[in-house]
């Protein structure tokens, strides 16, 4: 059974937030808000946050500039996992990956299954780890970063929820290579 254990100190993690979008600002980005208040909200801290367009090059390169950043320790985006043309994210992403996490995107969507049925097909949610940061893809919507943190990374990015989660495992992700600089 899944629970928070009471007895560990909670560690805030260090998190990004991404907004892969050809249309939205600051000021109308309602999924990175929502991803905000909740990195907020459950002790965490944002590290940075930015929107850029529906564009491979764009996007590799700002999260290659957080994967460099050692303060940065997760990468959270939103937006461009569909299937449309315009829907580059996984495969901007997933080139940085050096090891995809491939249950991310399979409890994503189980996840969003039962709320939407067969509609989740369409996500293209996917994760991995670069660098000692995990990278974590997320639909636009807010209903699905809604999902994402409260379902899946809430209790992944604590460090209290057993039986494990992928805080615990941050001091080691790089294990047998050389350190972080910074």
């Amino acid at each position: 059974m899944n629970r928070i254990d009471e007895t560990k100190q909670f560690k805030p993690v260090n998190i990004a937030v991404l907004t892969v979008s050809d249309t939205r600002t600051l000021e109308t980005d309602k999924s990175g808000d929502t991803l905000v208040e909740r990195i907020a909200r459950d002790g965490h801290v944002l590290a940075d946050r930015a929107i850029v367009t529906d564009d491979v090059a764009l996007i590799r390169a700002q999260v290659q500039k957080w994967i460099d950043d050692p303060r940065i320790e997760v990468v959270i985006s939103t937006g461009g996992t569909g299937v449309t043309g315009r829907d580059v994210t996984p495969e901007a992403l997933e080139a940085l990956f050096e090891k995809k996490i491939e249950g991310f995107g399979e409890t994503f969507r189980w996840i969003s299954f039962q709320k939407i049925g067969t509609s989740t097909m369409q996500s293209r949610a996917t994760a991995g780890v670069a660098n000692a940061t995990y990278i974590f893809a997320l639909p636009g919507s807010t209903g699905a970063c809604k999902d994402g943190w409260d379902d899946i990374l809430r209790q992944q990015l604590d460090i209290r929820f057993r039986p494990c989660n992928f805080a615990e495992l941050m001091p080691r992700l790089n294990e047998g290579k050389m350190p972080r600089s910074g």
